[in-house]
């Protein structure tokens, strides 16, 4: 049955005395129960930390821990109920994909008819049954990650951690199994906690996502907050690809906002006068001839199902996302139009206005 995760004012310190190094800096998040929550950001900035913490791998320099009801801050590992995939698939080699994913059953003294019916389950779900009999050595990468998902699910856990699992696998297998674990958390309604650096597998798995920099919680959201309405430039810039475009102006109120010696006619929230941040997402800006603001061509990206256009400009170089049979070629000069409603606009210190 899911289970709901709080964590509660969480902070990591290592090393003692002036030599100490505060990885983790008061982390607070509740995860509704049967909720798919993302920790994202880049290296070190706190997010294993904080799962292994979860995990009682690590214990907390401050704050709690609640699975469900229970305060698991000094509970060992074993006492947790949670099942936790790694990046390394860490199978038994000389067991088969039956054993392997039976094992914690068997050390459970679980029933031999009982763990029997549960592989058989979770092989069926992972469309692995054909695969029992064999040891790890003779598997695929994506299937030894299905192996060791599989020995996560057969224990039927209240928490489910995943550390970074698809990081092994090649581009085509990541995208499929991606495709895997949410069908199978939808299917099974376990509360889970995923860490990743990849903002794509973040958007794409999350029901929530918690970005992260240098152990202090950026912003808690849905994916549709995180990518349009980012908490300030850092969450602008870390999620979607490409980035989005960053433009230093100043305010001219409702009448809009100076970009250096271009005006744009896009309501700025804040009195005039005031230094602000323009951000705009590569499929807010327009390619068109008869835009007062211009530029000049530098970059033309194709990815098959969009192109995307770097265009240099008084202001710095922009990336517009386009369709794909658009006719530019480096060194054109070409207008550009905003979609106002889209703007993102953030205050001198890069916070969200």
């Amino acid at each position: 049955m899911a289970s709901a995760l709080n964590i509660q004012g969480v902070r990591k310190c290592f090393g003692k005395g002036e030599h100490s190094v505060e990885v983790l800096k008061k982390i607070d998040i509740a995860v509704e129960p049967g909720e798919f929550l993302i920790l994202v950001g880049p290296s070190g900035c706190g997010k294993s930390t904080l799962l292994n913490i979860i995990a009682g791998l690590e214990e907390p320099t401050e704050g709690a821990i609640h699975i469900g009801q229970r305060n698991v801050v000094g509970v060992p590992p074993a006492q947790r109920d949670i099942a936790m995939v790694f990046q390394s698939y860490a199978l038994y080699p000389t067991m088969s994909v039956a054993d392997n994913i039976g094992f914690a059953l068997e050390m459970r003294k679980v029933p031999k008819a009982e763990r029997q019916q549960r592989i058989a389950e979770v092989a069926a779900m992972l469309q692995i049954t054909h695969l029992l009999d064999r040891r790890p050595s003779q598997l695929s990468g994506g299937q030894r990650q299905r192996v060791a998902m599989g020995r996560a699910l057969a224990r039927q856990p209240q928490l489910f951690l995943f550390d970074e699992p698809l990081s092994n696998l090649d581009a085509k297998l990541r995208v499929e199994m991606r495709a895997e674990i949410k069908r199978l958390h939808q299917a099974s309604g376990i509360t889970s906690v995923y860490v990743t650096h990849d903002q794509i597998e973040a958007m794409t798995l999350g029901s929530r996502i918690a970005v992260m920099k240098d152990g202090i919680l950026q912003q808690l959201g849905t994916p549709d907050d995180i990518y349009n309405r980012p908490a300030n430039t850092y969450v602008a810039t870390f999620i979607g690809s490409p980035t989005m475009n960053l433009l230093s102006g100043r305010s001219l109120g409702a009448e809009g906002v100076a970009l250096g010696g271009t005006q744009l006619a896009a309501a700025c929230p804040v009195a005039a006068g005031q230094d602000v941040t323009m951000g705009l997402r590569p499929e807010h800006l327009v390619l068109s001839d008869t835009a007062r603001w211009r530029g000049q061509v530098s970059v033309v990206e194709p990815t098959g199902a969009d192109t995307y256009v770097v265009i240099t400009t008084e202001q710095g170089d922009l990336t517009v996302r386009t369709a794909p049979n658009v006719r530019v070629r480096p060194g054109d000069t070409v207008g550009l139009d905003v979609q106002t409603a889209h703007v993102s606009w953030f205050d001198a210190a890069g916070v969200r206005i």
